[in-house]
């Protein structure tokens, strides 16, 4: 219990990250598609817009990431990614519980707070809560999409977090969430995220396809998780960035700083 009150802080950053995303999802949603809209007018082009909004999408992840509560918590803000590094053993159960609720709850809050600033705009059925659902395909074309692109975010992350490379973890990420949004959209609404899906389907009311989107982000992430470590083994941290200045609850960075300067001023002391 005493350990979880002293996660707090990193839960609470993780519900704020979600929250962030998908305030930022349901904003740059109804600028670019609610009909009212001057960009909408100015941009017929679907493709076009689909754009715009995978580089801002990409953009606000990447800013989440690097940003000092990304690098707080690790930046998950994705329920498949803790659960997937819980399975690689570099998380802890009561640590994972937390952060996957922290996550549903920032997610559903996002959309609250997105909803009381842009009112009935959001709701519109060109916006329609930015829902995720499959596209024209069908279910099994989009199962199979949003599997594939899940496992390769997971697979970059397992592959770079730990090298020489891991800086660039969070830039690559959100290369492939802009990458995604542009050209896999279509085929099942680009979801990777389990709390991502729920709070729009909170906002829309549209449940009916949520099952696919708890079951195959994870599901592609084990499996990219999976292919990863075929290659070298993980990083002892699951942290997407992990600054030197920031304190981390999995690997306990500061605190071993910490003992290490205290035992060092304690052997000073003696001499």
């Amino acid at each position: 219990m005493r350990r979880a009150v002293d996660h707090l802080p990193e839960y609470a950053i993780e519900a704020l990250l979600l929250g962030t995303f998908m305030l930022s999802a349901c904003g740059f949603g109804v600028l670019l598609e609610h009909p009212g809209s001057a960009v909408q007018r100015a941009i017929p082009d679907p493709f076009a817009r689909r754009a715009l909004m995978g580089l801002a999408m990409g953009l606000t992840a990447v800013a989440l990431i690097y940003s000092p509560w990304g690098g707080r918590s690790g930046a998950h803000f994705n329920p498949s990614v803790t659960v997937v590094f819980y399975w690689l053993r570099r998380i802890s159960g009561p640590d994972a519980v937390g952060y996957v609720a922290a996550q549903f709850v920032g997610g559903v809050a996002g959309v609250l707070v997105a909803s009381a600033l842009l009112g009935s705009r959001l709701g519109h059925p060109a916006v329609d809560y930015v829902v995720t659902r499959p596209g024209e395909r069908g279910v099994a074309v989009a199962f199979v999409a949003e599997v594939l692109i899940s496992a390769l975010v997971m697979l970059t992350v397992v592959s770079l977090t730990g090298t020489r490379l891991a800086r660039w973890t969070g830039a690559v990420c959100g290369s492939l969430v802009a990458l995604f949004i542009t050209f896999e959209a279509p085929l099942s609404g680009m979801s990777m995220n389990p709390a991502r899906s729920f709070a729009s389907a909170a906002g829309a009311g549209m449940w009916g396809m949520l099952w696919l989107y708890f079951l195959a982000p994870p599901l592609g992430m084990g499996l990219g998780a999976w292919l990863a470590t075929r290659l070298r083994a993980p990083a002892a941290c699951p942290k997407l960035h992990h600054p030197e200045a920031q304190r981390c609850i999995f690997c306990g960075h500061r605190d071993i700083a910490k003992a290490g300067a205290a035992a060092l001023e304690a052997t000073v002391r003696t001499r």
